[in-house]
């Protein structure tokens, strides 16, 4: 990321569910150098739910849709239940995303860090 200050990502919480472990770490590095905390990254969705109810706080989230043959929609529901705003990085097509998260913002897969991060940063300060 050319400018992590620009980013607007300082002090945010935010959680990584990825299982490919090198967008994962990239990911990582990327919103960590911008100032958030990042939580996981984790893998599955029983890890992920595991995590979220451990947070008293949380302000965005990364979700790959499909982890290790599982998709991401229970982490999701989770997520909107407690008004989490989130993005998907994936692979997938917009067809696969059901209706009820049509309107996430998909940022597909290889992914530009620092799009993703500004986008995420803009959607946890609006609350």
């Amino acid at each position: 990321m050319a400018d992590p200050d620009a980013s607007g990502l300082q002090g945010l919480c935010l959680l990584i569910v990825e299982d490919d472990w090198h967008i994962a770490s990239d990911l990582a590095e990327t919103l960590e150098g911008a100032g958030a905390r990042v939580i996981g990254p984790v893998g599955s969705v029983k890890g992920a739910l595991a995590l979220i109810a451990a947070q008293a706080r949380l302000d965005g989230a990364v979700l790959d849709i499909n982890l290790a043959d599982e998709l991401v929609y229970p982490v999701a529901d989770a997520l909107a239940a407690r008004r989490v705003p989130f993005v998907f990085a994936t692979g997938y097509d917009a067809g696969v995303v059901p209706a009820a998260y049509a309107t996430v913002t998909r940022h597909e897969k290889p992914v530009d860090l620092a799009a993703l991060a500004a986008d995420l940063a803009r959607k946890a300060r609006m609350g």
